[in-house]
């Protein structure tokens, strides 16, 4: 799996309020241009739209200790959703019966590997599911 060079770095604090308001900050600007579901166009699926409400959901069942490492790379993963046309590896979701998902991989500016996880229903629409540390 090749991996995308994110023009961005991990996002700067060192507590959980901090880096939230970093990462609420930047999903902020993306709500705004739009008055439905917030969404952001990916290179890779010929800008068709991937929905992000899915994540800040997801991200509530996890541990605090787990929303901030996964909370650090949300700048570079919305990047990476934008600009990458590199090919992720997909799955059938082991979860649900007519979904697949899409893992791509990624590094920071400062160095850090992350991984996106992007979920495909039947009808074709995508939501980011999960940004990670890798």
């Amino acid at each position: 799996m090749k991996i995308y060079q994110s023009r961005y770095n991990k996002l700067p604090g060192s507590t959980y309020q901090e880096i939230s308001q970093n990462a609420h900050r930047v999903y902020h600007e993306i709500k705004q241009r739009t008055r439905r579901n917030p969404y952001v166009r990916s290179a890779y699926f010929k800008k068709n739209k991937i929905f992000l409400d899915l994540f800040w959901s997801h991200l509530d069942q996890k541990t605090r200790r787990d929303r901030i490492s996964r909370l650090k790379y949300y700048k570079c993963g919305i990047d990476l959703l934008r600009k990458s046309y590199l090919i992720p590896e997909s799955r059938p979701n082991p979860n649900g019966k007519n979904e697949i998902v899409h893992r791509f991989a990624g590094q920071a500016k400062d160095g850090g590997l992350f991984f996106v996880q992007v979920k495909e229903d039947r009808r074709g629409n995508k939501y980011l599911m999960s940004i990670f540390p890798g």
